[in-house]
């Protein structure tokens, strides 16, 4: 299991940090996921493609890039 760390940008409320945390636990591979709304970020547990988690952040309309 590895542990990756997006950069997520355009959070700007709880609802986001859930919207975002569901679409990365949707994506194969994904164990846990943590997403903070200060500093923006998720960490990703397990074993989940990194574009496949970007895309899946993206198609929530937030911005992620591996951080």
């Amino acid at each position: 299991m590895s542990n990756i760390k997006l950069k997520i940008t355009g959070m700007t409320c709880e609802h986001c940090v859930r919207a975002v945390a569901k679409a990365l636990e949707g994506v194969p591979g994904v164990d846990k996921v943590n997403v903070t709304l200060e500093p923006g970020e998720a960490v990703v547990h397990g074993k989940a493609d990194t574009a496949a988690l970007i895309t899946a952040v993206e198609e929530e309309g937030y911005k992620a890039e591996r951080g």
